[in-house]
């Protein structure tokens, strides 16, 4: 299998894209499929069985709440 480089991306949505894209990873979770996603050009593939987790964390002037998946290759 080819080695893949490291990456670190993040990319903004419009809601409504945002919210296209959570629908379908909900559809693929809540039935036990890969999810399939275009990020930065790169073609990613989630297996079913990725663990799920929500991360939040609070600095001194902002939040934040990620929504993570992983899983090994």
């Amino acid at each position: 299998m080819r080695s893949k480089r490291k990456r670190d991306i993040e990319k903004e949505y419009p809601a409504r894209q945002f919210v296209q894209k959570l629908r379908r990873l909900a559809d693929c979770i809540e039935g036990g499929k890969t999810f399939r996603i275009q990020i930065a050009g790169e073609q990613i593939v989630v297996p079913p069985d990725a663990v799920i987790n929500i991360e939040h964390e609070r600095g001194k002037d902002s939040e934040e709440v990620e929504f993570q998946l992983t899983w090994k290759r």
